[in-house]
């Protein structure tokens, strides 16, 4: 982890902290200009159960099925044979993975 992360991260917290101790200004302040109410009827207009589900059904499926799986257990692309390790090469075909 390089020292400009480090520095990311910690300002990132420090401002999270901020925010959280000033969130009822940061409320008033969102209500005065009318955020909240903007929010609250776009809310009520467009955001229903099925418009919903189908955002979350939309966003599963545009995740590529192998994505998660990054363990000790993978497949040769070629061979389609059952690799254990973090092995470079199949040992069945010898083909690089």
């Amino acid at each position: 982890m390089s020292l400009t992360i480090r520095k990311t991260i910690v300002l990132g917290l420090i401002g999270s902290i901020l925010l959280l101790g000033n969130i009822m200004l940061v409320a008033n302040w969102l209500a005065d200009k009318g955020v909240v109410d903007w929010a609250r009827h776009l809310r009520a207009d467009y955001l229903t159960g099925t418009a919903i589900t189908i955002i979350v059904v939309l966003l599963i499926l545009l995740v590529t099925p192998g994505a998660g799986v990054t363990g000790l257990i993978r497949r040769c692309p070629v061979c389609d044979h059952v690799l254990v390790g973090r092995g470079k090469y199949c040992g069945e075909c010898g083909s690089k993975v």
